[in-house]
């Protein structure tokens, strides 16, 4: 099958529903390896009902990332063809797409730009200034950003390693939920919210009748159609407001307005499919160990990636279940067929 991505002037198309899009200026983007192909089995089918939507940001300080989490999808789904990979980014870089081109010449994907200016002025300053980038938020736009034809989608951050097959995520029965996501009802939710949004009745009243639990949204399935359909993007944006706006009650990015949005309405998932935290303390950067349990997804959450740490010799031992899964030049690690 013939790999698919936009042209220049097709990804400006697509781009039109954003309105106008400001170009940057092109990065050099480094060669990856090219992947081993990943063929269907006997039992897979090949209609449209049988597509697996992933979705993804593309940016260029976390390609290689998004490589090897590409390269681990493909390598332990049961129906690799099936996999239709969906990229948003922030600019018409052409390199990119001929580097995923290259990489994965048999992979079903499309680019789809995302016009920063949509988002840009509801950001407000959290503790990392990695979490305040526009295509941070760009999950919140999903609904206008893909094609009506798709209902539902997985959403990926690119810091992370499937090991196992991503046709069971996929299969989750969403039960009437518009997200489906790994639960932590052991953390302390309220540290996710200021104190002047917990002494504000007004405010803290958004969780009344609910069981709040934190979920990460770099691992979700949503179901788009009723995303689309019930006005999930007005209700976060709702939120981004109230916090540029009116007075600070997170400190997070962009997953606080989801938490306030969907916290204790969402369908769990199990555990094993999101070990999160891997990149270690937010603050200080520790290691972290692995949770006990079974494992179909590592995420390296937190300040550290995992090849920021390989390179210069310097990795927490988690870094070395991803290193398999790096497709870059220099890397001395490479998924043994």
């Amino acid at each position: 099958m013939a790999s698919r991505s936009f042209t220049s002037s097709h990804a400006l198309r697509e781009a039109i529903r954003f309105g106008d899009i400001i170009r940057l200026p092109s990065y050099k983007v480094p060669p990856f390896r090219k992947a081993p192909a990943y063929r269907n089995g006997r039992e897979c089918g090949s209609n449209e009902k049988d597509r697996i939507n992933v979705t993804m940001t593309l940016d260029v300080n976390y390609l290689r990332g998004t490589m090897a989490a590409i390269f681990s999808m493909l390598r332990h789904s049961s129906c690799p063809e099936n996999l239709h990979f969906h990229f948003l980014a922030a600019h018409d870089d052409q390199e990119l797409s001929e580097a995923i081109e290259s990489t994965f010449p048999y992979l079903h994907f499309k680019i789809y730009l995302f016009d920063s200016n949509r988002v840009s002025d509801k950001i407000s300053k959290s503790i990392r200034q990695a979490l305040d980038q526009p295509l941070n938020y760009a999950r919140i736009y999903l609904a206008d950003a893909l094609p009506n034809d798709i209902g539902r989608v997985i959403c990926l951050d690119s810091d992370l390693i499937v090991v196992d097959d991503i046709t069971k995520l996929w299969n989750v029965d969403m039960e009437e939920k518009v997200v489906a996501a790994p639960e932590y009802c052991h953390a302390n939710f309220t540290t996710y919210f200021t104190d002047e949004f917990w002494n504000d009745p007004s405010l803290s009243k958004t969780f009344e009748g609910k069981k709040p639990c934190y979920f990460n949204t770099g691992v979700m399935v949503m179901d788009i159609e009723k995303w689309r359909r019930e006005g999930y993007t007005e209700k976060v944006e709702g939120w981004m407001r109230v916090q540029k706006q009116e007075k600070r009650i997170y400190h997070l990015g962009s997953l606080p307005p989801f938490l306030l949005v969907l916290a204790g309405n969402i369908k769990g998932v199990d555990h094993r499919w999101n070990q999160h935290g891997l990149g270690g303390d937010n603050f200080e950067g520790k290691c972290r160990s692995l949770h006990p349990g079974p494992i179909s997804l590592l995420h390296w959450s937190g300040k550290g990636k995992p090849w920021l740490r390989l390179d210069p010799r310097k990795p927490c031992s988690v870094d070395h279940l991803w290193a398999p899964y790096d497709l870059y030049p220099s890397s001395k690690h490479f998924f043994d067929e």
